[in-house]
């Protein structure tokens, strides 16, 4: 067991795509690659931005993310558009999500997100699913106007939490955010949902888990 847990947002509590799912009719046949091609640029205008030095806030990218994949796909219908936007910030948490952060706090241990998201959207998505009794920080890259991988974005939970980097397990359903995650020192743990293949074998996670019941053992205590 780990003194902190500490989650990424975007597709490791929130499903990212429960939106474009929401309205899929509304959107059109091409809903399901949209979805894909919103994410996608999503990240890269994170990435781009933070090597730029040029920050935007993520509701500001996730808008310009958004206007991107329509003109991918011009069958899809943009006036579905406000509807996608409305939706993201009330996103879907995955099923196991409640019970595995009660299961955290009840053995004692501390939780928390980190995330790229702003402040707004964070405290939204929290909301929305009813985690705020279950999360005991939420910090947003808005802080530093840094993107992850950045160092200095994961040396916020260590300066939040006041702890040496290995007693926190770092929890994410992004590799490359593992992977940084690794290299910065925290124990780590890479939810892979999709079953994706290994892109970083020099920065390997401690664990690979299918979703985040693993980290709850048979015992019911966190692993």
């Amino acid at each position: 067991m780990h003194s902190a847990y500490v989650f990424d947002a975007y597709g490791t509590l929130f499903d990212v795509h429960a939106a474009v799912r929401k309205h899929a009719d509304a959107v059109g046949e091409d809903h399901a690659q949209l979805s894909e091609v919103w994410r996608h640029k999503q990240l890269e205008f994170t990435w781009t931005r933070t090597m730029m030095g040029r920050y935007v806030d993520f509701w500001e990218l996730t808008k310009q993310a958004l206007d991107y994949a329509f003109e991918k796909f011009p069958n899809a219908d943009k006036s579905s558009k406000s509807l996608l936007l409305d939706a993201y910030w009330e996103l879907d948490c995955f099923s196991e999500v409640p019970a595995v952060l009660k299961a955290l706090k009840d053995a004692g241990a501390r939780t928390g997100i980190l995330s790229n998201g702003s402040s707004g959207m964070l405290e939204a998505a929290v909301k929305s699913a009813g985690l705020s009794d279950l999360l005991d920080n939420v910090i947003s890259v808005d802080r530093i106007n840094r993107f992850k991988a950045m160092p200095e974005v994961y040396q916020m939970v260590v300066d939040d939490y006041r702890l040496y980097p290995d007693a926190v397990s770092f929890q994410s359903s992004n590799r490359w955010d593992v992977a940084a995650a690794t290299a910065f020192g925290f124990r780590t743990v890479w939810c892979n949902r999709g079953n994706q293949p290994d892109e970083y074998l020099d920065l390997l996670p401690e664990l690979v888990l299918a979703d985040l019941n693993g980290l709850i053992g048979a015992d019911g205590k966190p692993v």
